[in-house]
């Protein structure tokens, strides 16, 4: 697939260098809380790395940040038709991710996305902002949330406080589900009205 200016790599670099000056962390800082190394972190900001699922939602959860304050998946209005085989696919080690959109409504932020769980494969996740959402279409998926596990088959739904450790797991074959992770407003970092990334970052 060919990489745009709206890549998500592209996205992914813009939006951390920001998000991070406004919490005010150095990258070593921002390393050190989410074990993700400087080097990783020097490159994601600079547009050349390759961001994963971990490394995405590690940063979500240090910087306590919506993924897509990250992703910068802007509200649109009007008829949205969103191609999945044209959608970048952010993958983990068991998950593919293809973010589909971003909705708002009042004080409520979800963010939708087409996830596909690798057959015998696990993702794990140590938590991160928000509630999450799971509706199987497509294959049988285990789910573990901070140790109480349930299997859901085509149809199922499965929500929790997304910041408990969890994991998905496709003990077959692979899963089609859609993801929807559910935020409030104020969780948000508004990256749209943020000084300019470098006016005042901290240093490293």
């Amino acid at each position: 697939m060919s990489v745009s200016e709206d890549s998500v790599r592209d996205m992914l670099a813009a939006n951390l260098k920001r998000a991070r000056s406004e919490r005010g962390l150095s990258i070593s800082e921002l390393s050190r809380r989410s074990k993700i190394g400087k080097a990783t972190l020097s490159q994601l900001e600079s547009g050349a790395g390759n961001p994963t699922i971990e490394t995405v939602f590690s940063l979500s959860r240090v910087l306590e940040v919506p993924i897509s304050d990250l992703l910068d998946a802007a509200p649109t209005s009007g008829l949205t038709v969103v191609r999945a085989e044209q959608q970048e696919v952010l993958s983990g080690e068991g998950v593919d991710l293809r973010r589909l959109q971003r909705i708002e409504s009042g004080d409520t932020v979800f963010e939708v996305f087409d996830q596909q769980v690798r057959g015998g494969r696990k993702q794990e996740s140590l938590g991160h902002v928000g509630t999450e959402h799971t509706i199987v279409q497509a294959g049988r998926l285990q789910v573990q949330v901070e140790g109480q596990e349930v299997e859901l088959g085509p149809g199922d739904y499965v929500g929790f406080d997304a910041a408990l450790p969890h994991s998905y797991a496709a003990p077959d074959a692979a899963v089609r589900s859609v993801l929807l992770l559910q935020y409030r407003a104020d969780q948000r970092l508004h990256l749209a009205d943020a000084t300019p990334a470098g006016a005042h970052e901290a240093k490293d």
